[in-house]
């Protein structure tokens, strides 16, 4: 009671004020801290000394964590994140920004040599509405000759798995897809627990939706450009597929990731590796879903001219060929005449 009345004699004197270094650290972390939100909480420990050391608390970021993303509160998603420099801090910096393209030219290689990477665990949560419809953690293990030589791509739902949205499929392409695509969020964080790294690779909005001209499921594609060395983009491309029957609900049937390269083949799992090695050490932006959807309308028009430039090489080749070709009947029938 006596430090209560000294606060207010302090504030009074101050014209209703009252310094935050008056209030006792138990009533900020208890009554101020707890309630604020990731952006929030990294902003107020810049005031002070004293507040970046409150703020610094592991439990408050790990409350942001698994509030933001549910997965995070699996077993196996902590232990993973208690090897991060900063514990749940350094994972919520990784995971709520969005990378940044470099055009370095320069990515990871690790020179035929075994990665360091033993294991990455996608930790992956669904939203519609900012209500959550679908959480969970799956570990890829990447030492094995089948995973560095095989194309990459995780399967995230059984085969007959399915999850009810509160969407109804009324089989109008409009609409239906038009919601969905506005609606329907996607978190899709890798997490590399050998380097203490993290990366969400689903951009914030989806970048694309189409409808399937024969089933008619709709496909949102939430994707994420990065540098794949020599100045060649690279997209991991979540891809959400949803069904259902007309006047029900819009049942979530499919939900996969892969790294495309300009010629829309499926990186392996080495060379995935090596992309996510760079990305997880270059620079981030705050994410935003117009910028994402720019940013893959350019990866698009970019594989139209990387078509473009491989089908003149190809005619060049095939001119050259002929040429040689013919050159080649003209020196036999020369050859016959002079005889």
């Amino acid at each position: 009671m006596c430090s209560t009345a000294a606060v207010v004699s302090a504030a009074a004197e101050q014209g209703g004020v009252t310094p935050i270094t008056d209030i006792h650290t138990d009533v900020i972390r208890t009554h101020i801290l707890n309630r604020l939100d990731g952006p929030t909480l990294a902003a107020t420990s810049c005031a002070s000394l004293q507040l970046l050391s409150l703020c610094n608390e592991d439990y408050l970021w790990k409350d942001i964590c698994n509030s933001t993303w549910p997965s995070t509160t699996d077993p196996a998603v902590g232990e993973a994140i208690s090897a991060f420099p900063s514990g749940h801090r350094s994972f919520y910096s990784d995971s709520f920004s969005c990378l940044a393209r470099q055009t370095s030219g320069e990515t990871a290689s690790y020179g035929g040599q075994a990665p360091e990477t033993a294991e990455l665990i996608s930790a992956v949560d669904i939203y519609y509405d900012g209500e959550l419809v679908y959480s969970k953690v799956v570990g890829t293990e990447t030492l094995s000759l089948w995973y560095l030589g095989s194309p990459f791509r995780i399967d995230l739902m059984e085969p007959k798995e399915t999850v009810a949205t509160p969407l109804m499929f009324d089989g109008d392409e409009g609409a239906c897809m038009g919601l969905a695509e506005e609606r329907l969020r996607v978190s899709w964080i890798l997490i590399d627990p050998s380097k203490g790294r993290a990366v969400n690779v689903a951009s914030l909005k989806a970048v694309e939706a189409r409808r399937h001209w024969l089933t008619e499921d709709i496909h949102l594609r939430y994707a994420t450009v990065v540098d794949g060395g020599c100045g060649e983009a690279v997209q991991f491309a979540v891809v959400v597929t949803c069904g259902g029957k007309e006047g029900r609900e819009l049942q979530v049937r499919e939900v996969s990731m892969q790294a495309e390269d300009l010629e829309g083949k499926i990186l392996t799992g080495l060379d995935t590796l090596e992309t996510l090695d760079a990305a997880m050490a270059g620079p981030r932006r705050r994410c935003d879903g117009e910028t994402e959807k720019e940013m893959y309308r350019k990866f698009l028009n970019m594989k139209i001219q990387s078509r473009e430039r491989n089908q003149k090489r190809e005619k060049s080749l095939d001119m050259v060929f002929i040429t040689a070709g013919v050159s080649i009947l003209l020196a036999i029938w020369m050859f016959f005449l002079s005889r």
